[in-house]
């Protein structure tokens, strides 16, 4: 079985810094295939960054340039810097693990506001 444990979300002013952190546990092999999405009121959940099956990243083009994805295989730790935080990012994020079939954190509220 495979459990995903995010943390690190908040309350955070506009132009602020948060770094959201993703351990892993059970049948994890790689952070490869591990990615951060979120989902805001009334929308649909939506990509916000991940590490592709060949150690790349992949970001929205929303979170460019601001956000960082990295990952830690011996800890089994994925994590996403947030920086120039604006209202618009404001959601639960999830972490996200995608191998034979998508498993799911139980998600992280990011705040963004003044």
């Amino acid at each position: 079985q495979v459990r995903l444990v995010e943390s690190g979300g908040g309350l955070v002013q506009p132009g602020g810094s948060l770094k959201l952190s993703c351990a892993a546990s059970g049948r994890v092999f790689s952070v490869n295939n591990m990615g951060w999405y979120r989902q805001a009121p009334g929308k649909q959940r939506e990509l916000v960054a991940r590490i592709t099956t060949n150690g790349n990243a992949d970001y929205a083009n929303s979170v460019k340039g601001r956000f960082t994805i990295s990952g830690d295989n011996a800890k089994k730790m994925v994590y996403l810097q947030m920086n120039d935080l604006e209202p618009e990012d404001t959601a639960v994020y999830y972490c996200n693990y995608l191998f034979l079939q998508d498993y799911w954190g139980q998600g992280t509220q990011v705040t963004v506001s003044s």
